[in-house]
């Protein structure tokens, strides 16, 4: 039994069919907990993207699961450390969804910059404001990335064409690890990065460290005129703090893609608040994206059960 608990793309439930497999998808089953648990009991497979929380307690339903699938990069919602001492392979869709993250953030820095939608309603209101309304060039100004992995690099590629300088910082990028500086990268301290980036743009892992990385000391020393950017998981900024400088005009903008709570509560401060962009966790969400990723994943979970090993498996 193949139990996939939230929503999975197309030819994910076409390579299952045709697999011989029983399967159970259904796109909202991560939210009936005894549901679930009752199809765990008898499955080997288990497909989720992030809302499904892989505990320990969710496992121990699970007596013959043998494969995790994950639809996405975010390790978080698994307890990868019981997975490993029960054996069971973990699989992600690695790089599948990066591209369609780095084109997220092109778009949010070009946003606000050229504010497109902004002209479109002045001028649909009749206006003609060319005064106020041209924006600035993301020519010359500074992009400073927090994570210099594999979507941090296709970002830099695309900000680096445009003209920007790329400054970056990864607390798990060691000093044999080439790959940043032959992109043209410069890796500096975090403070020095906060300190000197017109645009910070977050792609680390949410891990106990990088819990609040961005905490109310580390914003404050971003300068007034920055933006930031995150894709990667809402863990990683304090959003107290981030509210208080947006507020307090310590910080120009932000432009969120995650939340601490996702999908955040109904008197949420930060949708009340002018100075940030929210979207709902769509940064990796283009069709490509969602066609590579469930390919992946779905074509390891079989390979996987079929007595193989899987290409994104995690160690």
């Amino acid at each position: 039994m193949i139990v996939v608990s939230e929503f999975l793309s197309a030819p994910g439930p076409e390579l299952l069919a045709a697999s011989g497999h029983a399967v159970t998808s259904e796109p909202t089953l991560w939210r009936d907990t005894q549901r679930l648990y009752t199809l765990l009991s008898t499955a080997e497979a288990l497909i989720v993207r992030n809302q499904t929380q892989v505990t320990s307690v969710l496992l121990e339903q699970a007596p013959k699961l043998r494969v995790i699938g994950r639809l996405g990069v975010g390790l978080d919602n698994i307890d990868l450390a019981v997975a490993r001492q029960r054996g069971i392979t973990v699989t992600a869709g690695r790089n599948a969804n990066a591209i369609a993250v780095a084109e997220y953030v092109l778009a949010a820095m070009l946003h606000n910059a050229r504010d497109l939608a902004a002209a479109n309603i002045s001028v649909r209101a009749g206006n003609w404001d060319r005064q106020h309304l041209g924006g600035t060039e993301l020519w010359g100004h500074t992009l400073g990335l927090i994570g210099v992995g594999e979507i941090g690099r296709r970002v830099a590629k695309r900000a680096q064409s445009f003209g920007m300088t790329v400054i970056g910082y990864d607390p798990l990028v060691g000093p044999f690890d080439f790959a940043a500086g032959e992109q043209g990268i410069t890796l500096l301290p975090l403070e020095e990065v906060l300190a000197r980036a017109d645009v910070v743009s977050l792609h680390v892992p949410l891990i106990p460290a990088t819990y609040h990385l961005l905490n109310a000391e580390r914003i404050a020393q971003m300068h007034p005129s920055a933006i930031l950017i995150n894709s990667s998981r809402g863990g990683i900024v304090d959003e107290t703090a981030l509210l208080d400088a947006l507020t307090h005009g310590h910080l120009r903008r932000a432009v969120l893609d995650v939340r601490e709570v996702e999908p955040p509560p109904a008197d949420d401060p930060l949708q009340r608040c002018d100075t940030v962009i929210l979207t709902p966790h769509i940064a990796g969400l283009t069709a490509e994206a969602q066609e590579r990723t469930a390919r992946l994943v779905v074509t390891d979970v079989l390979q996987v059960l079929a007595g193989g090993k899987a290409i994104g498996a995690v160690g």
